[in-house]
């Protein structure tokens, strides 16, 4: 399959996941409170597919707009209600039944991230031992002494078993721009303390790699630029290299080893490389155009070639396998879906404030790049990228904007605090501003899609 077809099944795969999800949450609560549910629909605009089912012959409709979904409920303010049918409509239920069906939705999005990460923990969630690699001179790793070798063991008071978790907790303080301890483990076995200073970052850099800027980078083993296996479809394999290649240099570049050689591919997204390669004791010129995706907010160059077999077998030296049994993955799992949901409200937050850019907010265009990026990297990380989804989209609905579940909540409250209903035309132009704030998001978020495809 080629890399756009995986792409395009993969975003639609996690979107209906997700979409149904949701809705899911806010049909089967209103049918516990008894409210007629008209129509379910996966996706917006003309309906593709039509099927009625149960008592009250629902609509089950698959629509042509895979971009969301939603839940039609007998209502009186949408027309006539037949008066056998008006104790059933969403309109006439008590305040607290109608918050319990609105927030149904964004809690089945939590509970699916919150199963998806027990299932992992479960299972096993592969990644690199937290171990640092020498940090070039002049950077805030530098002068906090972090040196080849070290282990992390803890950023602040929260331990660590993998680079990932270095890097989620170093980017929750990063935001901050203060310092942070880092407890580490030197290569002779003395423990010892780094504090390390993010006082220097700007909002520009946590758009991108932010450790790089700190100068803090994983231990990677010295091993010759031998290329692997290629990819199906790949550019490395339009391009006419080979498994067992070896690359000399890239234009006027020498390269020696295998991370000079992805370094060099990764700078240049989309634009064209010379590569001399030497094959069977033969040296040749080889043009290759690494394609262009999506790395953070930011492109990168990617061939698709795999690392050699030397270098996997060190990295297999390097990486752990997290898991844990049934019991004690239930609080982990647990602190992984509030820790998300904090992170992310605090990070619109900095957002709404200036602290952090715009940039970082992504549209439909950047989610299906990396779902496809996920889906190809294995089942674990895509479940991994559709938790975490998951989690956003449980804390967007919940904002108090009008048009999603949050703005409804506030209508509802209001009502319990002032002991009626919300005024019509209180509520009308409460869609009004919710809609111009929503389209206003929309365009921001495609804005920095286009932009991450043409500019990276």
């Amino acid at each position: 399959m080629t890399n756009a077809f995986i792409t395009i099944v993969s975003f639609l795969v996690t979107v209906g996941v997700l979409v149904v999800v949701h809705e899911f949450g806010h049909y089967l609560v209103a049918r516990w409170a008894g409210v007629k549910i008209l129509r379910f629909s996966v996706g917006f605009g003309r309906p593709l597919m039509v099927r009625r089912r149960g008592p009250d012959q629902t609509e089950w409709v698959l629509a042509s707009i895979p971009l969301g979904g939603y839940v039609k409920m007998l209502d009186e303010r949408e027309g006539p209600v037949p008066e056998a049918d008006k104790k059933r409509a969403f309109n006439n239920q008590n305040v607290w039944t109608r918050i319990l069906i609105v927030i149904a939705g964004p809690s089945a999005n939590f509970l699916l991230a919150f199963l998806v990460y027990w299932g992992l923990f479960i299972a096993g969630m592969p990644g690199l031992k937290p171990v640092a690699g020498d940090p070039p001179p002049a950077t805030a790793a530098a002068y906090a002494g972090l040196a080849n070798g070290d282990t992390v063991t803890a950023v602040g008071d929260e331990p660590v078993t993998t680079w990932n978790d270095v890097r989620w907790l170093l980017l929750k303080e990063a935001v901050k721009r203060g310092t942070t301890d880092i407890e580490v483990r030197t290569a002779s076995g003395a423990t010892a303390t780094r504090r390390l200073d993010m006082s220097g970052l700007t909002k520009d850099d946590l758009d991108k790699d932010f450790l790089a800027k700190l100068g803090l980078r994983n231990f990677r083993p010295r091993a010759p630029a031998l290329l692997g296996r290629l990819l199906p479809g790949s550019a490395a394999e339009r391009s006419g290299l080979a498994q067992g290649d070896r690359v000399v240099s890239i234009g006027t570049k020498p390269i020696d080893t295998w991370f000079e050689f992805t370094a060099e591919v990764s700078a240049n997204p989309g634009r064209p490389l010379q590569l001399e390669v030497e094959r069977a004791g033969r040296r040749m010129q080889l043009r290759a155009t690494p394609d262009s995706v999506a790395d953070g907010d930011n492109r990168i160059g990617r061939l698709g070639v795999e690392a050699p077999a030397e270098l996997k077998r060190e990295y297999e030296k390097m990486t752990t396998l997290v898991r844990y049994n049934p019991i004690a993955a239930i609080p982990k799992a647990a602190h992984k879906v509030w820790d998300l949901s904090v992170f992310s409200i605090k990070m619109l937050g900095r957002m709404i404030v200036g602290d952090i850019s715009w940039k970082n907010l992504s549209g439909p265009i950047t989610i299906a790049d990396y779902a496809g990026q996920s889906a190809q990297a294995g089942w674990i990380t895509w479940l991994g990228f559709l938790a975490l989804v998951s989690v956003s989209l449980g804390v967007l609905n919940l904002l108090p904007i009008p048009l999603l579940d949050g703005g409804h909540l506030v209508y509802y409250f209001a009502e319990i605090v002032q002991g009626h209903a919300v005024t019509e035309r209180t509520m009308e132009i409460g869609q009004r501003l919710g809609l111009a704030l929503l389209l206003a998001l929309t365009f921001f978020a495609f804005y920095n899609d286009i932009n991450r495809l043409f500019t990276g």
